[in-house]
C-alpha cells in the first residue's frame, strides 16, 4: 500500500501515511492576519442566511466584529475574527 502511494504521488511531495494523508506546515497555510471572512449570497433567503451565519459567529467567537450589506439582489456579510484561527474553525464548522 505505501509503495503504491509513493508511487502515485509528485517527486516533491513525501506522502507515506496511508492512514493520515498529507502533512503540510500550518505555519505556511494560516496566516495570523487572515481574519477577515467575507461572504456573498443571492436569492429571496439571502439576508436570513447572511443573518444567520452572523449570528452563529458572535456567539461563537464573541470578538468577531460582523457587518451586512444588502442590496436589492445581493447580499453580503464581512466577519472579522480576532484570530486567524477562529476564522478557519468557523468556516470548518459551518462547511464555508
Amino acid at each position: 500500500m505505501i509503495k503504491q502511494i509513493k508511487q502515485q504521488q509528485a517527486d516533491n511531495v513525501n506522502d507515506s501515511c496511508a492512514d493520515c494523508g498529507s502533512f503540510v506546515d500550518i505555519g505556511a497555510v494560516v496566516e495570523a492576519q487572515d481574519t477577515l471572512l467575507e461572504l456573498s449570497f443571492i436569492g429571496d433567503d439571502a439576508l436570513a442566511r447572511a443573518s444567520a451565519l452572523k449570528l452563529a459567529a458572535e456567539q461563537r467567537f464573541p470578538g468577531t466584529k460582523a457587518s451586512i450589506h444588502h442590496t436589492a439582489d445581493q447580499c453580503a456579510l464581512t466577519l472579522d475574527f480576532a484570530f486567524s484561527v477562529e476564522k478557519m474553525i468557523f468556516q470548518l464548522e459551518n462547511a464555508l
